[in-house]
């Protein structure tokens, strides 16, 4: 016991959103901050900005987003957790928390494999995982549904999309990814993760190169959407 009070002193446990310290009860985020969390409810809706996002662009099943994006907000100081400050546990969190909804909603829970957008191989190096698979991860607990991160991979480093216009988006993110073993996956029902989408470039690549395997039908979730 006192071991874990004195590591605490070292290595606070800080809330994801807010920085605050947490309760022993508490875990990633604490009470508050997890209760005002801007749940999107999006798979619970046919006619979503996720899904209106691919219409006429992509064929899928359905997209959803957990969480709504704003920048200067909480769910921006999880995401940054999550991406740059090696807060891996935020994106499993996350992910458990909203398997817990999508496992009860058809398609997601039709889905017979989790694949996270692949990051390149210099930028994992750099950050030391994918986000995105730490989401995947998360949801594939609570879900029971595998993932691997085997199957989707890039083949160039991209320039962040962060300030690009969506023609920038596409074209940064056009025909940069390959399906490794397409035998493996034919015929399966697929969830497609990612952290935040715009204007679903990236997603939108991952999508045409899923989709050129036989059989493939394909849903999309991310931890968060946001307006361009």
């Amino acid at each position: 016991m006192w071991t874990n009070d004195f590591l605490g002193l070292i290595f606070p446990r800080l809330c994801s959103c807010c920085g605050n310290s947490l309760w022993k009860h508490e875990n990633v985020i604490c009470d508050p901050c997890f209760y005002h969390l801007p749940k999107t409810n999006f798979h619970l809706q046919v006619d979503n900005p996720v899904n209106r996002i691919f219409l006429g662009r992509a064929d899928i099943l359905s997209a959803t987003s957990y969480l709504l994006f704003n920048k200067g907000s909480k769910v921006q100081n999880m995401i940054h957790e999550l991406k740059y400050k090696g807060r891996k546990d935020v994106g499993i969190f996350l992910g458990e928390e909203f398997g817990k909804m999508l496992k009860s909603s058809p398609p997601y829970r039709e889905s017979g494999i989790i694949i996270p957008v692949p990051l390149h191989r210099k930028k994992y190096l750099k950050r030391g995982y994918n986000q995105s698979e730490q989401f995947a991860i998360g949801l594939s607990s609570s879900m029971n549904i595998p993932y691997s991160g085997q199957y989707l991979l890039r083949k160039n480093a991209t320039e962040t999309q962060t300030h690009k216009s969506r023609f920038l988006r596409w074209k940064n993110a056009n025909d940069c990814f390959f399906v490794a073993d397409p035998v493996a996956i034919a015929g399966s029902i697929i969830l497609l993760v990612d952290d935040v989408v715009t204007t679903g470039a990236t997603l939108e690549s991952c999508i045409s190169a899923l989709s050129a395997v036989p059989g493939v039908r394909i849903s999309v979730a991310t931890i968060a959407y946001t307006k361009l």
